[in-house]
């Protein structure tokens, strides 16, 4: 199976919730000028702006270590068509992608390197969080045909959790919803500006 063929079904549905995600996030962006793109609903909590920032840079650092990972996988002939199974390594992996779905149960704080600055453009983040949507899309055709389950990948947070392929791309789309949830409070803050 080539990258090229039609997406398995794990694949297809990642597909289909980086689309809802790019829904949601233009949906969130209606009516949003640069000054409200910056608002805090107060100082410690974080802007619309800083929200679609932190994905931005989680995407700048994954993204790579993803795509290589896919790379390789298909050089040592990891491939597979699945259905996969993912073992207790897979059990505890599913409960942590669990974890990052909205609304919070949980709070992470987020390592130094992912907090973004404040006060970004409106011109910069924006265009570049639907441009990572699209690098995502690529790299869930690129996974095709891969063995999802046997690919491992450290996750950048910490050194702790390696994740299978699989449960790696179901985990930037959770925790992608996870601060585009986040970014929705914000802007249905009462305080918001008009």
């Amino acid at each position: 199976m080539s990258h090229n063929s039609p997406l398995i079904p794990e694949l297809q549905e990642y597909h289909r919730q980086v689309e809802a995600i790019k829904q949601d996030a233009s949906d969130l962006m209606i009516g949003v000028t640069a000054a409200k793109f910056n608002w805090r609903p107060d100082p410690n909590r974080w802007s619309i702006a800083e929200c679609l920032e932190h994905l931005n840079i989680i995407a700048r650092l994954y993204f790579p270590i993803i795509n290589q990972a896919i790379t390789a996988a298909r050089m040592r002939g990891w491939m597979s068509q699945g259905p996969f199974r993912y073992g207790l390594l897979g059990k505890i992996g599913k409960i942590y992608v669990r974890s990052t779905e909205p609304p919070p149960k949980m709070k992470f704080n987020s390592p130094k390197r992912f907090i973004p600055q404040h006060d970004r453009s409106i011109l910069e983040v924006w265009p570049g969080f639907m441009v990572f949507q699209d690098r995502l899309h690529e790299l869930i055709s690129w996974a095709n045909g891969v063995d999802l389950a046997r690919v491992k990948i450290q996750i950048p947070a910490t050194s702790l959790i390696k994740l299978s392929l699989g449960q790696c791309l179901g985990l930037v789309a959770a925790h992608e919803r996870r601060h585009l949830w986040q970014a929705r409070q914000v802007k249905n803050d009462p305080n918001f500006p008009e």
